[in-house]
């Protein structure tokens, strides 16, 4: 799909803060109105494309919600994506009917694209569009299934991405799949049993030719084997056929773009990691995954060594009545790579984390969203004190509360707690609300430039209480893209996906990984240590909302976010205590 200008994104998400209703929705204006129908046109979108083939009616419909919203709104910033969107449904039905009209109608949009709003990134693309819709020809309907297509079948489409490859690394418990694309893409996935398998269609990509031959030959532990397949709507499915109804999870990674798809399983026996007789210097290729549990040390001493026979060695031997000579402590390990096998320049310089700041959205006079019984400051704070109590069970952690009670906290004083504090990492926790009552899942937010109208949405309803005036635009731009955390952050973010996933799939199967992503959230301006967001559930959805009232679910999440903490906390530089840190200031 396609994606709104970084300037556009940035301005919704920052100036949409300004009229958001305290109810915790956004309030019915001109700007978060037009985001609200664009999402629900791309349900409808999403929808009518996953029949196999795409429903006529259904591609006709989803693209007049679209021309509903310039009709409606036509200033706002979505209406040269959903002219975009609309006519790309609209080329799509012309290639199913062969109905002259869709491809007038395609046309119809994409000059309107070009007229109205000339400045639109997407207007450049336009003539190409036009070339492309002029010179095509109706397709029949694929006789066969999408995912049991043939990989000879699959072409690349133009000024689409490459998958570039499929690795396989093997993971204590299970195997790690991760898929490199050319450039970043939307993408979607399910589980389907009968066999068991788990898919993913990756939308306008299409395999290398190396990747057309490769996966056969991916397998593992967990994975029997993995197939490619063409979509109508020029996506490209990668289908992993599983083996003993493991779970997965899944997270994304940049520079270059790749989804890493982890497939484990508690009863499969855990893999010996070879350990090495000292440190070695770091490796150009990405070393092998490693769990590590939460209060692992990441240093591995040394194995005694056996005294030489003889007189001598026995005469050196320690009386059983004198105490025995304490050990030389080991020397310290260097801190490992991180998940895409870089080292970033906290690493390089042995940096550490040990006082935490952990920020319970909302509060006080701001409630935050409310659904279904639930109030989200209440929820969050509630998490935020259980995550308190289980990270300063472990030595050389203090974790500090930009609030212990129901008081309001302004969005920038939360940022500045934690810069005063010295802290080394920043962790703010929120509940997630949807108009679309049946969305649910997980997801953890960086500090960047909005990447789609969801994460632009949960930004504005997220920023509703800063007080930035417009003034302050050009600093904040700057403060965002200045941001010299990004790769730790994403680091930490990716580490709090997986770790929350893994455990709320344990307790609802039903629990969807929305990923990690990156927003405007004001909340993480002006951080100067690694910092994410962490959306731990849709209150709005009623299954969800029911888990939430739950103690035990919600002691489940704190667990989850102290395990990914500490699992952070080890892959760094150990610090003895905060003290010792704060007396050589």
């Amino acid at each position: 799909m396609a994606t709104i200008s970084r300037s556009r994104r940035l301005l919704l998400g920052l100036t949409s803060a300004a009229f958001i209703a305290v109810a915790g929705f956004p309030a019915t204006v001109s700007a978060q109105t037009a985001a609200t129908l664009y999402e629900r046109a791309q349900d409808r979108e999403a929808s009518a494309r996953k029949a196999a083939p795409p429903a006529l009616a259904a591609l006709r419909s989803a693209a007049k919600s679209y021309e509903a919203i310039v009709a409606r709104y036509p200033t706002s910033g979505y209406c040269d994506n959903a002219l975009w969107q609309a006519a790309g449904l609209l080329t799509l039905a012309f290639e199913r009917s062969g109905d002259a009209d869709d491809r007038k109608a395609a046309e119809r949009y994409l000059n309107w694209l070009r007229k109205e709003y000339p400045t639109s990134a997407l207007a450049k693309d336009v003539p190409a569009k036009l070339d492309a819709l002029a010179d095509a020809a109706p397709a029949p309907a694929p006789s066969a299934p999408a995912a049991s297509t043939s990989t000879a079948e699959t072409q690349t489409p133009g000024r689409g991405a490459t998958i570039r490859t499929i690795t396989h690394t093997s993971l204590p418990r299970g195997d790690r799949l991760t898929i490199e694309l050319s450039k970043e893409v939307a993408f979607t996935g399910d589980r389907i049993d009968g066999p068991d398998r788990v898919f993913f269609d990756f939308a306008n990509a299409a395999p290398s030719d190396a990747v057309k031959s490769q996966p056969g030959h991916v397998a593992g532990a967990l994975v029997s084997g993995v197939r490619l397949g063409r979509q109508a709507n020029g996506a490209t499915r990668v289908v992993l056929e599983l083996k003993g109804a493991p779970r997965y999870s899944t997270f994304p990674l940049y520079d270059p773009f790749r989804l890493v798809i982890d497939i484990e399983s508690d009863t499969l026996p855990e893999r010996p990691v070879p350990v090495a007789p000292g440190p070695a210097a770091p490796q150009a290729t990405t070393p092998v995954p490693q769990a590590v549990p939460a209060n692992a040390s990441a240093t591995v001493p040394p194995p005694p060594e056996k005294p030489a026979d003889g007189p001598a060695a026995r005469a050196a031997e320690t009386p059983a009545d004198k105490p025995a000579a304490s050990p030389p402590p080991p020397a310290p390990a260097p801190p490992s790579a991180t998940s895409r096998g870089a080292y970033s320049l906290s690493r390089q310089l042995g940096l550490g984390v040990s006082r935490i700041v952990i920020d319970a959205g909302h509060g006080g006079h701001d409630p935050g969203a409310r659904a279904n019984g639930i109030n989200e400051s209440e929820l969050v704070l509630d998490v935020a004190l259980r995550v308190q109590k289980l990270l300063e069970e472990h030595p050389g952690v203090e974790v500090v509360l930009t609030r212990s009670d129901d008081r309001f906290i302004p969005l920038e004083e939360r940022t500045a707690i934690a810069n005063r504090e010295g802290a080394d990492l920043f962790l703010s926790i929120h509940a997630n609300a949807s108009r679309t009552l049946a969305t649910r899942g997980v997801e953890t937010y960086i500090l960047n430039f909005a990447s789609n109208p969801q994460a632009e949405a949960v930004a504005a309803r997220e920023n509703a209480t800063s007080t930035k005036a417009m003034g302050t635009l050009p600093d904040l731009i700057k403060a965002i893209t200045l941001n010299n955390k990004l790769q730790e952050s994403r680091e930490l973010a990716t580490m709090v996906q997986t770790a929350l996933v893994r455990s709320l799939r344990a307790k609802s199967t039903a629990v969807r990984d929305l990923g990690v992503k990156q927003a405007p959230f004001v909340v993480l301006i002006g951080a100067q240590m690694p910092s994410v967001l962490a959306e731990i559930s849709f209150i709005t959805n009623r299954a969800e909302a029911t888990l939430l009232k739950q103690s035990s679910y919600r002691e489940r999440i704190a667990q989850a976010l102290a395990d990914a903490v500490l699992k952070y906390q080890a892959s760094l530089k150990k610090i003895t205590t905060v003290a010792v840190r704060d007396e050589a200031r």
